[in-house]
Order: C-alpha cells, then structure tokens, then sequence
C-alpha cells in the first residue's frame, strides 16, 4: 500500500465553504495573481509527511519541513562542499516542495508511490508556477527545475539538507516512522549517498547517526 500522502482537497483546503472570492474591487493585476498564488501554497500546510514532530505530538506538514530546512541552510552553511550562495540555497529550499500542494508527498521509501513520482511533480510544477507573473514564474521554476536536475552546488547542497532533515527527525524520535514502516540500514544507505555530493561533513555525521540508530533499535539492521 502506498504511504505517499496526497494533497488535500483544492476547496477543503481553501475554506470549509469552497473558495473565497477576493476582496471587492480588485482587478485582475499582477497583485492580484501574486496574493492568488500565495493563498493557493497555504495549502502545503495541510500536506503531511511521514516523519513525526521530535515531541512525537504529530506528522510534520511540507511548509514546516521547508521552514526547518531553511534554518539547515542558516546553521549548516559552512559544511557545504562546495562555495555555495547562501541566498539562493534558502530560496530553493523553500520553493522545492511547493509542487506537492498538487502531487502530494512521497515517502522516500516508498517503491510503488516513486515510480511516477517525477511524472506527478513535473505535472504539478506545469500547473503552480505559471500562477505567477512570467518575470517570477519563469525564474522560481528554473530554481526548482535546478533543485531537482542536483548539477549545480547550491542545488547539490540543498539537496543534502532536504535528506538530512527527517533523519534527524527519525533519529530524535526514536525511529518513529523507520520502525512504522520497518526501513532497514540498507534502505537508509540506498537514498542518502545524495548526502556526500553536497557536504562531506554531514554525511560522515550521518552514517554515523545511521550506525546509532541501529544499535538502539531505532532502525532494522
């Protein structure tokens, strides 16, 4: 059974009772698109992950995993492998899962929800960023465009933090979710050699963290 997490319903997500018209008197401006598209990625609060809060309360929702990895970017920056621009690591970060407010989250370990994963966020990417203006549309998809292809070593080191951030929080929740869907050592190796492409430095934290977790049973050998 696939443990993605589909996006929520457009008009759920936008009111209880459907879509709330704009104020009287606006005009279809370039304002008016820009608020359009703001209120429309509200909705990446509701899309939930599988990883847990660390005070284990709740699932973790996109917009609060984009916000976390932003502060990694912050803290974290020295460790790149790279000279990176602090900057544009920020805004990638918290453009990178905008297109699940469309195409919903996809657990990392989950082999039937991955298979057109791409498909579905490539699709969803068509549809949001076209939202906006094109002097801003045409510029934040190259970003994520740029997040995903991984060839450039802002988006190298952004892609690193995106793996590092829920094994922390596995870690820190005591393999919460590992456990839940019973992922392996192996597993976690398989999909975070991402990680040394970005910063040596964190994966070596983290294979180490990996090890731990395992001989305290946070996480299948």
């Amino acid at each position: 059974m696939s443990s993605s997490s589909p996006a929520p319903d457009h008009d759920a997500a936008t009111s209880p009772d459907g879509p709330v018209a704009p104020p009287a008197g606006i005009t279809d401006g370039r304002l008016a698109r820009q608020v359009a598209f703001l209120v429309e990625i509200d909705r990446l609060k509701s899309v939930l992950r599988q990883s847990h809060l660390i005070d284990l309360s709740r699932r973790e929702n996109d917009a609060e995993h984009s916000w976390h990895l932003a502060m990694l970017a912050v803290v974290l920056g020295e460790y790149a492998a790279a000279e990176v621009d602090q900057a544009r690591v920020i805004r990638m970060l918290l453009i990178h899962d905008l297109v699940e407010v469309y195409a919903g989250d996809t657990f990392l370990y989950d082999v039937e929800a991955a298979a057109d994963q791409e498909e579905r966020e490539r699709a969803a990417a068509d549809r949001l960023f076209p939202q906006l203006p094109a002097d801003q549309a045409v510029p934040l998809r190259a970003m994520w465009d740029e997040f995903e292809a991984r060839r450039t070593p802002d988006a190298q080191f952004a892609r690193a933090l995106d793996r590092v951030q829920p094994l922390l929080l596995n870690f820190h929740t005591r393999g919460r979710s590992w456990r839940a869907h019973r992922v392996t050592r192996a597993d976690v190796l398989a999909h975070q050699e991402v990680i040394a492409s970005g910063s040596r430095a964190l994966w070596e934290y983290i294979r180490i963290m990996i090890d731990e977790a395992v001989r305290r049973g946070y996480l299948l050998p």
